[in-house]
């Protein structure tokens, strides 16, 4: 069993997580369904309930939302699988080095194995599930613990842990290990806001944990070379072509044809259309590495966008500035190189932050 190190804000859940049976609920839906029946058939009904087109897919996201002995019974065919096509019998090999790739599971999921949920998983697959969240909570804090490290405003990186806590399942924010840590990142951000350059002292702080270990960011973890992301690209775009072909037209880039199956980037990551866009190997083609690069623009200037919302909404221009120094901190040096993002870019933002922040201090008196 391969001992994980570093922080991990995985390890009190194991077998500390509550299985315990609860009394069947009537969901939201069911009852509202039973107040329109009853309206229906009531002709004295006081009330007619009219929800809105996203109250109601709300509601029927929730309804299809698979109950957590599907997902764990899925999660163990899923690894199953894995370890059938990497002709492997468990998660770990003598030497404690991995075998599978868990990075297609989800994170309820991954929960489900790390907790032992069901009693279905082994000591190693526990111990590896738990490794592999505690990769992604480091990929979701490295950009903004990134960010903190260049503008030393620790609010950023707070903001990022409550964002990463409260994405997480119902089941994981059932245990007392999650609410620890959701009310330390609160606290520990409404403290940053009121002196944002200094790092707060809060007990239990996962923030604190993770900044002792990583004060920049995480490294990246193991990743594909970029000859084989070029190659896997490669491949997807043959696979859009050859089924292209079946249906008796052809893979086309441009969105003005009027003809042809148009190629869908969705599957596609920054770092793929990078490999695109940048054709080091010489595999793709003048309209394959337009239409990458179109789309690779597509979504730097979305990012962009997001981050001015945020500093409209906000009411704090500098908000701009971090947003952007956070998504230059999540790319890939191949990604910036292929989007333009060098570092004299990044030091003018991180400059253009600086004098921000101080106009806003001179206004404010500080």
């Amino acid at each position: 069993m391969t001992a994980i190190n570093g922080y991990n804000p995985y390890a009190a859940l194991g077998s500390a997580y509550a299985r315990t049976a609860a009394a069947t609920q009537p969901s939201l839906l069911d009852a509202l369904n039973a107040a329109e029946t009853g309206a229906q058939s009531d002709p004295n009904a006081a009330t007619n309930l009219t929800l809105s087109d996203a109250a109601k897919a709300k509601l029927a996201g929730d309804a299809a939302t698979p109950d957590f002995t599907t997902v764990t019974n899925d999660a163990r065919a899923a690894l199953d699988k894995l370890y059938a096509a990497a002709k492997v019998n468990g998660p770990l090999t003598s030497d404690g080095k991995t075998t599978v790739d868990l990075s297609s599971l989800d994170r309820r999921s991954l929960f489900a194995i790390a907790t032992n949920n069901g009693g279905k998983f082994t000591p190693d697959e526990q111990s590896v599930a738990s490794q592999e969240l505690t990769g992604r909570f480091n990929a979701a804090l490295a950009p903004a613990a990134a960010a903190t490290s260049m503008t030393k405003n620790y609010t950023v990186v707070y903001k990022a842990v409550l964002d990463y806590l409260d994405g997480a399942s119902t089941e994981e924010k059932a245990t007392s290990a999650w609410a620890t840590q959701r009310a330390a990142g609160l606290k520990g951000y409404e403290t940053a806001k009121q002196k944002p350059d200094t790092a707060p002292s809060v007990s239990g702080d996962p923030v604190a944990a993770y900044l002792a270990k990583y004060p920049d960011g995480a490294p990246a973890g193991a990743t594909k070379t970029f000859t084989t992301v070029a190659t896997d690209a490669r491949a997807a775009l043959d696979a859009q072509a050859s089924l292209a072909a079946e249906n008796k037209t052809e893979l086309v880039y441009d969105p003005k044809r009027k003809f042809g199956q148009l190629v869908d980037f969705s599957s596609f990551d920054n770092r793929s259309l990078s490999a695109i866009t940048l054709n080091q190997d010489q595999k793709f083609s003048n309209q394959e590495i337009y239409a990458a690069k179109k789309e690779l623009d597509s979504r730097t200037r979305a990012s962009i966008l997001s981050s001015l919302k945020q500093s409209q909404q906000s009411g704090d221009p500098s908000q701009l500035s971090l947003g952007i120094l956070q998504s230059y901190s999540a790319m890939s040096d191949e990604e910036r190189q292929a989007s333009g993002w060098t570092v004299s870019f990044r030091d003018n933002v991180l400059q253009q932050y600086k004098s921000t922040s101080n106009i806003l201090s001179m206004l404010q008196g500080a």
